[in-house]
């Protein structure tokens, strides 16, 4: 892999990644359990990337998949949120986010994106 795009790891992130995998959201808890843990390209929980903590995390194809609660939608919140987002693009990760009750609503429809997202980044980067 090109060192350029080596992703940095804050390790002291390591426990507290570990404890959030332990007490994930009903909808992490879903879409982990009932989509990513088998998806045909592994997926990670609560991956410490830089000094952030992403729900889930592809390597192979740089992606982060990011569910957002009520909280991510006031404005202090959103800049954060686009701090994080533009970090992470920094190395070339694709981030894409779906609100909790979307998950809990119409997850066939968030499963099928994941999947139409996912083709397309394996076509890009076979490119």
């Amino acid at each position: 892999m090109d060192n350029r795009f080596r992703v940095p790891k804050n390790q002291s992130l390591v426990k507290l990644a570990k404890e959030l995998r332990k007490n994930m959201t009903p909808e992490e808890k879903k879409l982990w359990y009932q989509y990513l843990r088998t998806y045909p390209i592994k997926f990670y929980r609560q991956k410490v990337i830089g000094h952030y903590i992403c729900d889930f995390y592809c390597p192979t194809i740089r992606l982060v998949i990011e569910l957002d609660g009520k909280q991510h939608y006031n404005e202090e919140d959103a800049a954060y949120d686009r701090e994080r987002t533009a970090f992470l693009e920094s190395y070339h990760i694709t981030v894409i986010r779906y609100y909790d009750g979307l998950v809990r609503k119409q997850f066939g429809e968030v499963c099928e994106d994941i999947d139409r997202i996912v083709k397309e980044l394996i076509w890009k980067r076979s490119k």
